[in-house]
């Protein structure tokens, strides 16, 4: 018989099942093509569809076609068979949702814009295994905001002034000390002399000040060798690997989730290269579904932006954050970070704006202070201190000149 033709993957009347994965798309459709047309075409490809009708055997065949059912504007609505599915794979979930469909004549553009994940596909993923617990449970930082930094210039440094920067960003008052996304195993800078000797004068630190202190070593390579370098840095005692989540890809995230997990490691992961995907508003996968994919991979921090306060673009930072917080079939939460441009004087508008259950990274505006990496990590602290004491910024730098420094240098502006 012949079946499965465009028309069978519109149905505006099909409300989604709760087993459903429900994806929203923005899309315009190609000249000539219907909204309702390239809704169908949509569905199609990123399921069980093809361009020709089809001769087909009903008794052989499992009915896995997504279905368009609502349109909105330029906004789409597709569900998706739970079926469709391998259980706890990524890489084939993200082949069906933004594969084919990306390049599809059907369509000028299509953006993937938010993901409703039902509990039949949630459950074959473990989530974080610490998420925002990490800042009770590996760290001293209470209801505050996690401090961050990672040493400038980014790459170059030897071990040596590496581990020399860290060590006062630390006694400053710092939480973790962060290899740039860059930095992995060069010859100025060879992974397991920085790993081992970092963490060594994190020990120091932590004797000294009294805190727990830790390192966010950059462990991305080939999937088998960041494997080998979690273990690494169990061996040398760290509590946190860092993973460029993007670049390294989805199935790498998930091999180094199951590896952590052997030894109570939490995972940062970075998110270079996200804005090849989320940048344009029109085309691509936005910052919240890249979110969302993290969360059920298992990070437990990732970056997501400075609600408009630091040196990068951002989408809707406020919104990704509150569904990294939010209720999601058990799964932990994950801390989302906030970096890139910021520095004392911003503190407390960052506040204002994502809340205290947050990490907050500085880099140049730490190793930028006039004064040096530890009275940058001191004005961090500070700000932080006076934010959730509700003093302003200018009255709490009455009392501390580290602070004061900071404002006179940066003021409350952000860099471009």
């Amino acid at each position: 018989m012949t079946g499965i033709e465009y028309d069978d993957f519109l149905d505006r009347e099909y409300d989604p099942d709760s087993t459903d994965l429900v994806c929203t798309f923005t899309i315009d459709p190609a000249e000539g093509m219907s909204m309702e047309a390239a809704a169908s075409r949509v569905a199609s490809e990123s399921s069980n569809g093809t361009w020709a009708a089809l001769h087909v055997d009903e008794d052989e065949l499992t009915h896995l076609g997504a279905v368009a059912c609502g349109i909105d504007g330029d906004e789409i609505t597709v569900a998706y068979p739970a079926e469709l599915f391998e259980a706890g794979s990524m890489p084939q979930i993200l082949s069906c949702i933004a594969g084919n469909i990306m390049g599809m004549k059907a369509v000028d553009a299509i953006r993937l814009e938010d993901c409703e994940w039902p509990e039949s596909i949630t459950s074959g993923f473990p989530g974080p295994q610490f998420g925002t617990s990490v800042a009770r449970e590996k760290l001293d930082a209470g209801d505050r905001p996690i401090l961050a930094t990672v040493p400038k210039p980014k790459v170059g440094l030897s071990t040596d002034a590496h581990v020399r920067v860290g060590e006062e960003a630390w006694r400053g008052g710092v939480d973790l000390l962060k290899d740039d996304e860059n930095l992995t195993d060069q010859d100025f800078n060879p992974f397991e002399d920085r790993l081992a000797e970092s963490l060594a004068a994190r020990d120091r630190v932590e004797e000294d000040v009294g805190e727990r202190k830790d390192y966010l070593v950059n462990v991305t390579a080939e999937t088998n060798e960041m494997v080998e370098r979690v273990d690494l840095v169990a061996e040398h005692g760290g509590g946190f690997v860092m993973v460029d989540i993007i670049t390294c890809g989805w199935s790498a995230v998930q091999s180094v989730r199951d590896r952590c997990e052997e030894h109570g490691l939490a995972i940062h992961a970075h998110r270079a290269m996200h804005a090849a995907f989320d940048r344009m508003d029109h085309h691509g996968v936005s910052m919240r579904v890249i979110a969302q994919l993290s969360r059920l991979c298992g990070v437990d921090h990732i970056h997501t932006g400075t609600a408009g306060l630091g040196k990068l673009a951002n989408e809707d930072t406020p919104g990704i954050n509150d569904w990294l917080h939010g209720d999601c079939h058990g799964l932990n939460p994950v801390l989302p970070v906030a970096s890139g441009g910021l520095h004392p004087g911003v503190v407390d508008q960052l506040i204002d704006a994502l809340g205290t259950d947050i990490c907050i990274q500085a880099g140049g505006g730490i190793h930028g202070h006039p004064d040096g990496t530890h009275a940058g990590a001191k004005a961090l602290r500070q700000a932080t201190d006076a934010s959730l004491e509700g003093v302003p910024l200018e009255e709490y730098a009455q009392d501390h000149a580290e602070l004061a420094t900071a404002l006179d240098k940066w003021g409350s502006e952000t860099p471009r």
